[in-house]
């Protein structure tokens, strides 16, 4: 795995990944999506933004309308995520997502991200997350990518989640993540700089090319 550190986005990025991208909430502010596309420093530019929509059964991201339509006005691929708790109703927090974002041909499937466990044992996060998973299959017609850590992952989720694509957490470790099963996007740092967002952000890579990316997104 090689690392390239490039000042210009402030962080090392690992350049074996042709696809490389960001995610973004309220948190980011007001962001210029153009220059956030525009911006290309040798190789590597960003193509794909995850940007936050929903959060338990009530939550809207207060800049997700903004940030959805302007980040496919600049030509980024764009995916929603809904952080989950699994305190609360699975299908109401479905019913959250889906009152808010409305995917398009182009866009990337809905994004499940469990990263708190809440004191719940592995099986209420298993059934309650499952209950969001297939509400969300059944709303857009494909298969939601699960976004957490790979220790959540083993503890909490398990095999019986592992025909979903994987959007994987691991920063700090100059490796690429050790996981018990194949990912799809890696989140490798939290602290990178884009010419258009004002604080830091998450940087991301794509475990594939740009067919692959297109064979992901919503047809």
């Amino acid at each position: 795995m090689e690392f390239v550190r490039y000042e210009e986005f402030g962080i090392d990025i690992p350049v074996n990944y042709s696809i490389h991208g960001i995610d973004i909430s309220k948190f980011q502010g007001n962001v210029n999506w153009m220059a956030v596309r525009q911006m290309q420093v040798e190789d590597i530019r960003i193509s794909f933004a995850f940007i936050k929509a929903t959060e338990g059964i009530t939550r809207q991201d207060a800049s997700f309308r903004q940030n959805w339509d302007k980040a496919r006005e600049a030509g980024i691929i764009r995916g929603a995520y809904h952080f989950f708790y699994s305190t609360r109703d699975p299908q109401k927090q479905a019913i959250n997502f889906r009152n808010v974002v409305h995917l398009q041909s182009g866009d990337l499937p809905p994004v499940l991200d469990i990263e708190v466990h809440n004191n719940q044992p592995p099986a209420v996060i298993r059934s309650t997350a499952r209950i969001w998973l297939e509400e969300m299959e059944k709303a857009y017609g494909v298969k939601p990518i699960i976004y957490t850590n790979i220790h959540f992952y083993e503890k909490y989720l398990g095999e019986e989640f592992d025909d979903y694509p994987l959007w994987v957490a691991h920063y700090y470790q100059k490796d690429k993540p050790r996981s018990v099963r194949n990912w799809v996007f890696w989140q490798h740092s939290d602290a990178g700089r884009v010419n258009g967002v004002r604080t830091t952000v998450d940087f991301n890579v794509f475990r594939g090319d740009s067919a692959d990316l297109m064979k992901l997104c919503i047809p």
